[in-house]
């Protein structure tokens, strides 16, 4: 009995985390602790319980660092580039475009499809390097028990943070599309479609209930929609004051999918978070978004990703034919008018729109259109952990943060497509990937 009383005591203390962890010791090349900033070279990080507890000038040894031998892992990286893990702000996890799949067949999919589906997405997205994705969309069942599935280590993937859906008018981008109304009845109507401000507050709630960390909105119509009803404002000026007022009175930030201008600024202006795609900016969207403080997540690789599609996919249905010709060639412009203008600007591809795992083309294009290698991976460390309001445990690689590691065999800040081949890749003080 005393024997079993120990082990359960010993088992107590072990899940409740009170037994000391072993320590890691890193030591790295070329360290770029606080992206926009310059680079260190031969630095030592400690690690400890998930976080980084001191960070040094040269290679420390165990002495030096009052540690012993027996309880540290050394974890030599002297010939790489070391980078806090990325965070990539709009994701669907849960898909991926394909242009061979059949038109219809998620007429014979259950949710647990879509589970299965996002455990190798989920898992090439952790070894491109991201450690933390917003998830902007999603059915809440996947999603929640996805995220149990990465947190307990059962499956490999970024620590997620997710809308659980998006809050859209009837008939708008996000609502169902392009079929007849008996199939649509069947389908069932989303908790988050909605109409007037009162039944878009209803769906705040109700998704906030489902477990949602964040409030995705469609204030516009979307590329990817079937239905010729443009990329406008959808949802009216009211209903995105109520939105975001309900969002914020249960602690969630609102993330706007809006692509023309009018959409984008009634967004701002009704007090969103950020801005995501933002395809046609004008003068007045400069000024909300540098009076409002409000990011911008282009998704660059979502355009190119589509206009590509449209000469190996002969699927796509005519109305989002129009819609990609109309929306892909501007989205340049509109982030360079952006750039020019140094507003808030985070780190987000739309992924499943592309591959995932290729997540690491948003840095070339950004590139590509103007924005410095070390601007760029500011996007995807210290601005998106900001925007995530987490900027005390992510985005940098300084004492205290969490230890959301990455690392690549040459140096991105002179040539940013290294980012492309991540060889090192640690989250939460665990590693993932060490090629």
């Amino acid at each position: 009995m005393k024997y079993l009383i120990t082990l359960l005591t010993l088992s107590f203390f072990i899940s409740a985390g009170f037994l000391h962890a072993q320590t890691k010791v890193i030591y790295a090349g070329t360290l770029l602790a606080v992206p926009g900033t310059s680079p260190k070279t031969e630095q030592t990080i400690v690690i400890q319980d998930r976080l980084i507890k001191e960070v040094h000038d040269g290679y420390l040894d165990m002495a030096q660092l009052a540690l012993k031998k027996s309880e540290v892992s050394v974890i030599d990286l002297k010939d790489k580039f070391v980078m806090p893990g990325f965070i990539d702000m709009h994701t669907h996890i849960t898909a991926e475009r394909d242009p061979n799949a059949i038109t219809h067949q998620w007429t014979t999919l259950e949710e647990a499809d879509a589970a299965y589906n996002a455990i190798p997405y989920a898992e090439r997205t952790l070894m491109a390097g991201f450690t933390t994705v917003r998830n902007l969309g999603g059915d809440p069942h996947v999603m929640n028990a996805l995220k149990r599935a990465i947190g307990k280590n059962i499956i490999k993937g970024p620590t997620i943070i997710a809308s659980n859906g998006a809050v859209s008018a009837t008939g708008g981008h996000g609502d169902f599309h392009g079929y007849n109304d008996a199939i649509l009845e069947m389908a069932g109507q989303d908790v988050s479609i909605c109409d007037g401000s009162d039944d878009c507050t209803r769906a705040v709630r109700a998704l906030v209930k489902s477990g949602a960390d964040v409030i995705k909105i469609t204030a516009t119509g979307g590329v990817l929609s079937n239905t010729a009803a443009g990329v406008g404002q959808q949802l009216t000026n009211n209903e995105m004051i109520s939105i975001v007022a309900a969002a914020a009175s249960l602690g969630r930030k609102v993330a706007a999918h809006a692509h023309e201008a009018e959409g984008v600024n009634a967004a701002l202006r009704a007090g969103v978070s950020s801005i995501e795609h933002g395809s046609y900016l004008n003068d007045e969207s400069i000024r909300l978004f540098k009076e409002t403080g409000a990011y911008l997540v282009p998704t660059l690789l979502a355009g190119v990703s589509v206009y590509e599609e449209l000469s190996v996919n002969p699927n796509i249905p005519p109305a989002i034919i129009d819609k990609i010709k109309q929306v892909a060639p501007v989205v340049e412009a509109s982030f360079k008018k952006a750039l020019k203008a140094n507003i808030n600007i985070a780190f987000g591809t739309d992924s499943g729109v592309s591959i995932h795992g290729t997540n690491a083309r948003e840095f070339e294009l950004m590139v590509q259109y103007g924005m410095n290698e070390n601007q760029a991976i500011k996007t995807a460390t210290i601005n998106a952990a900001t925007l995530l309001g987490k900027e005390k445990i992510l985005g940098t690689l300084t004492p205290g943060m969490q230890a959301d590691i990455v690392a690549t065999n040459k140096n991105p800040l002179e040539d940013i497509s290294v980012l492309k081949n991540i060889s090192f890749v640690m989250k939460l003080g665990s590693i993932y990937k060490n090629l």
